[in-house]
């Protein structure tokens, strides 16, 4: 696939197999990011499991200790008094059939679905248009709940759903090229530290087998998953 002049001018700036610390990881992001809007810095984890085997999915939520430097669009699937609620906390679309049918119809400017456990009859059919696109409530995420205003606040304040790809990735934008350099690592220290933490029972052998680092139009930066857990001596860095 062809490259732009700055990504091919990014790549020659430093040695592309290289295993980095999350620090220097880090900086080397931050530094080759050129576009003229505030990049995301994404991390990918490649990881020991086969998600061909239902116990070695590898899903969940977490919330980013800085935030992810933007504000998710989240609608709910709720009715009555739950409706209510999930307004006053900020959703930014809620309903029940009449949002049904939208979404059927097409709407899908969204980032986070949540729905009531009452619902999830009703929204069951729109899997095949929510599913591929990772926006199925589940409640294993905390998308399915009686608690939709304490949802909608986290979703909104900086929760990110994490799953498995069919080859064992897991894709997360963990905040933006403008956050200084220890709002990036508390970010990355906690994604790395809730995937060794729900690490499946069943998975064998090395678990962190590949963690990578850019922004969204710069090049891959991989870190050595033997240090992928380092914060303490990185945040001593950078003070």
């Amino acid at each position: 696939m062809a490259r732009g002049k700055k990504y091919d001018a990014a790549t020659a700036r430093f040695d592309r197999q290289a295993l980095h610390a999350p620090g220097e990881a880090v900086d080397l992001v931050k530094a080759m990011a050129s576009a003229t809007f505030d990049e995301t810095v994404e991390l990918a984890v490649r990881l020991g499991v086969d998600p061909r085997k239902a116990d070695q999915i590898v899903r969940g939520t977490l919330s980013l200790p800085a935030g992810t430097g933007k504000t998710a669009r989240v609608v709910v699937f709720a009715a009555g008094d739950q409706a209510a609620a999930a307004r006053a906390a900020g959703a930014d679309e809620v309903g029940a059939d009449d949002l049904v049918a939208r979404v059927t119809g097409g709407f899908l400017d969204f980032d986070v679905a949540i729905a009531t456990p009452d619902l999830m009859g009703q929204v069951g059919t729109l899997g095949r248009v929510l599913g591929p696109r990772g926006l199925m409530p589940n409640p294993k995420t905390g998308t399915v709940t009686d608690d939709v205003e304490r949802a909608v606040i986290e979703f909104k304040g900086g929760r990110v759903e994490y799953r498995t790809d069919k080859v064992g990735n897991i894709h997360l934008g963990i905040g933006k090229v403008s956050f200084d350099r220890a709002k990036l690592l508390e970010n990355l220290h906690a994604v790395v530290e809730e995937l060794v933490r729900v690490k499946p029972a069943s998975a064998k052998g090395r678990y962190l087998r590949a963690v990578t680092l850019s922004s969204t139009m710069g090049p891959g930066v991989h870190i050595d998953p033997a240090r992928a857990r380092e914060l303490e001596e990185e945040l001593a860095a950078t003070a």
